[in-house]
């Protein structure tokens, strides 16, 4: 039976997004990093973020899985990982055979990336969920919501492997389910991968938060809790608003995290970073989804300003074996990451007025992809919002944050789209 050589290469699957960091914090740490890649390209929304001249070789499955655990056992690796949502069934596939003694329960795989194989597991585990029914049949569903005495609340209808907020659709007091469900159904997602079944919920409310650890040897430490703040868009559900990093002194936090230490045993999860979405309701936590990978879109480079670590640094320090794994976390500086939301359509004349986010006093990053001529349409979700732009706040002073997030949002509502001439739909 092959074991992790503590000599050898991390291999991180498909990195891209927040794996993308992996590389030169494991190469800063003087461990080298080989990239397997699960598709010939990467998927659209996580190309920008490739670096593949971080690694000296870049293995594919273009021949087979066989040769490819082949060829991973010869290079005798430390570990092998998911850099984002795209490559967390591939290393689950590869690590119990190539890594076995610092991989996740196999058993349990599917429930770290099928949203309703990750309820189930849940459930099992003695945990409150979310009600919900996955299917490929409208009259299931039917017959679900007047079983479950559904019939006429809001509903929540998405893709079972998506990532994101991707396709999340809000279908308010359930009239024309129908047509929402069979208008995803058969539809690839923005991952390309096609929506053979879908997930319908029941609608609750809360405020949502997530919770990002590193697990190891099965003992499961938190890196960071953050509140996102989301709104409605016309259809569009969950859009990303803000993302607000809290301090672990913020009431009710250790119940969260009690939550979230339940859900990664209930999936498998015992090496690597995972990113736990829970709403707490009324009647307590309950699982949106876990992203069995770093939290995405650099999440962990601003980790480190809000609370000096991160899930890349706890992970590296593991397996480099640099040193005591840290437990929890504290708050160094208060971050706030701002998305920019369009709320109709049209084409842009004023881009301008995002010109002084740079000179803001919290200002510590942005990204400002809205040009004057752009055709903009209404924001659906994160990736969304990504392609728009955001700015992350940094501060000792919470009110000083707060008042900067205002006036970014004060830029956002002088924005000028003319649609005279209409927006593509």
């Amino acid at each position: 039976m092959p074991r992790s050589d503590p000599n050898g290469p991390a291999v991180i699957v498909d990195p891209y997004s927040s794996g993308a960091l992996f590389a030169p914090a494991f190469a800063a740490a003087g461990v080298p990093v080989v990239a397997v890649v699960s598709s010939p390209a990467p998927p659209a929304v996580y190309a920008a973020s490739y670096r593949p001249e971080h690694f000296e070789t870049i293995l594919t499955t273009t021949d087979g899985l066989e040769p490819l655990v082949e060829r991973l056992r010869a290079l005798r690796p430390r570990c092998v990982l998911p850099g984002c949502e795209s490559g967390v069934e591939l290393a689950d596939v590869l690590a119990p055979v190539v890594v076995p003694d610092v991989a996740n329960d196999p058993e349990k795989a599917a429930a770290r990336r099928h949203k309703d194989e990750m309820a189930a597991a849940v459930a099992r585990a003695g945990l409150p969920i979310i009600r919900q029914l996955c299917t490929s049949n409208a009259d299931e569903v039917e017959a679900w919501l007047y079983r479950s005495n559904l019939a006429g609340r809001d509903l929540v209808i998405k893709s079972p492997k998506s990532a994101s907020t991707d396709g999340v659709t809000r279908v308010p007091r359930g009239e024309d389910f129908r047509e929402v469900f069979h208008s995803m159904l058969g539809r690839p997602n923005r991952l390309g991968i096609v929506n053979d079944r879908l997930v319908v919920q029941e609608y609750v409310t809360g405020t949502e938060y997530v919770v990002d650890t590193f697990t190891y040897e099965g003992k499961h430490t938190v890196t960071d809790v953050c509140r996102y703040h989301k709104v409605d868009n016309g259809p569009y559900m969950a859009i990303y608003e803000r993302m607000e990093w809290l301090s672990p002194k913020t009431p009710g936090i250790e119940r969260l995290i009690g939550y979230t230490r339940g859900v990664l045993d209930a999936v498998g999860i015992r090496f690597g970073a995972a990113h736990v979405e829970l709403m707490l309701t009324r009647e307590g936590p309950r699982l949106i989804e876990i992203g069995a990978r770093p939290h995405g879109g650099g999440q962990p480079r601003f980790c480190r300003v809000a609370t000096g670590d991160s899930q890349v640094d706890r992970t590296v320090r593991y397996f480099a074996r640099l040193g005591h794994v840290r437990e929890g976390f504290g708050l160094q500086s208060h971050v706030l990451v701002v998305f920019l939301i369009v709320r109709t359509p049209g084409i842009v004349q004023n881009a301008e007025v995002f010109a002084d986010v740079e000179a803001l006093p919290t200002h510590h990053f942005s990204v400002i992809r809205i040009r004057n001529g752009d055709r903009l349409q209404p924001t659906r979700a994160l990736f969304g919002s990504l392609d728009l732009g955001f700015v992350v706040l940094a501060h000792a002073d919470r009110s000083q944050v707060q008042a900067d997030y205002h006036k970014i949002r004060d830029m956002e509502r002088r924005l000028r789209l003319d649609d005279s001439r209409g927006a593509p739909g």
